[in-house]
């Protein structure tokens, strides 16, 4: 099948050329690279005129073109017309020499997928002995330890009792990062923006909503939700990659905050624009546990400045929900 790859990247140069070097390092190559450049520097293009990568096509968008939702659409509007699924890729990735070759082979061998996701590769210890305790994730055979965060919700009944990549009714599902590393191909509702894959006609019909400015937090889970009323997206655990989660770029840790409540309400009532009263208490439970958690990070960790303005970004996402609801887009 042929295939395209959109990386858009916001002054992140170097990020970017270690991204490149696995991408071109592939046992299967894109048809095309799209870099949609958002920088409003010149020093990404200048890195990137210093090497020389085939099939690379460059684009330093103007400002109305900015922020990732538009850059994806953009990139769209720009990829090969005979392009049989499109990719993308965050700047701050690194991909394992077999990452396209299994994507794309989850197309041949699912031919009902609208999207596949990949498999990030995380600093999460699998084992395979013995019976999972109760601070303890077990999924076909494998266990990881639960982090302190979701220990907490497990021990308030908070924790969602949905597999990975399914949202339930209270929203905050499990990650992708709970499927063990089986290499196997899972179903799922939604997976990580920065590691996806998606077939062409599905463009035909959605675009990234427009609603997620600059950054773009649960921009993903938005489109994944949209495209499963369509048909099936999966994640294959064999299409593995690194994410190294780079600094550069990133929006004030108030906005991220804020960002955290308000897009999180959107996706939610997104999938269950009407949930029960019960599904409404936890979501809301969940918000404020998770904001104070965050509170509590001013005092046990050495970012105490960060810990602080993100949870008063928090604090005011959940305060702007009582005053100013976000609408969703007809």
């Amino acid at each position: 099948m042929k295939f395209s790859l959109i990386i858009c990247t916001y002054k992140r140069p170097q990020a970017l050329l270690q991204l490149l070097e696995s991408v071109y390092d592939q046992s299967q190559i894109p048809a095309e690279v799209l870099i949609i450049d958002a920088s409003p520097d010149n020093y990404t293009q200048s890195a990137l005129k210093s090497e020389a990568y085939p099939r690379l096509r460059y684009f330093l968008v103007e400002e109305e073109h900015r922020g990732l939702t538009r850059q994806r659409n953009y990139g769209i509007s720009k990829v090969a017309a005979d392009t049989e699924v499109i990719c993308f890729l965050d700047d701050d990735i690194i991909l394992t020499s077999g990452y396209f070759e299994n994507l794309i082979d989850t197309y041949i061998k699912k031919p009902d997928a609208l999207g596949v996701g990949g498999y990030i590769l995380e600093e999460v210890k699998w084992v395979k002995d013995g019976q999972a305790s109760f601070d303890e994730f077990e999924m076909e055979g494998f266990k990881r330890k639960l982090g302190s965060r979701n220990l907490l919700r497990k021990k308030l009944g908070l924790l969602s009792d949905k597999p990975p990549g399914v949202m339930p009714e209270f929203s905050n599902g499990l990650s992708i990062s709970f499927f063990p590393p089986t290499g196997k191909t899972y179903p799922v509702e939604f997976f990580m923006g920065g590691v996806a894959s998606y077939k062409r006609e599905v463009f035909d019909k959605l675009k990234f909503s427009s609603f997620f400015e600059g950054y773009g937090l649960y921009e993903d889970m938005d489109f994944c939700l949209r495209i499963s009323r369509l048909g099936k997206l999966y994640v294959n655990t064999a299409a593995q990659l690194y994410h190294h989660h780079e600094e550069a770029g990133r929006p004030n840790r108030f906005q991220y905050g804020k960002m955290v409540i308000r897009n999180g309400w959107y996706v939610w009532r997104l999938k269950y624009p009407s949930p029960g009263l019960k599904a409404r208490v936890k979501w809301h439970a969940i918000a404020l546990l998770l904001t104070l958690v965050r509170l509590g990070n001013t005092f046990t960790t050495s970012e105490k400045k960060e810990a602080l303005t993100e949870s008063l970004g928090r604090l005011a996402g959940l305060g702007s929900l009582l005053l100013n609801k976000p609408q969703h887009e007809a």
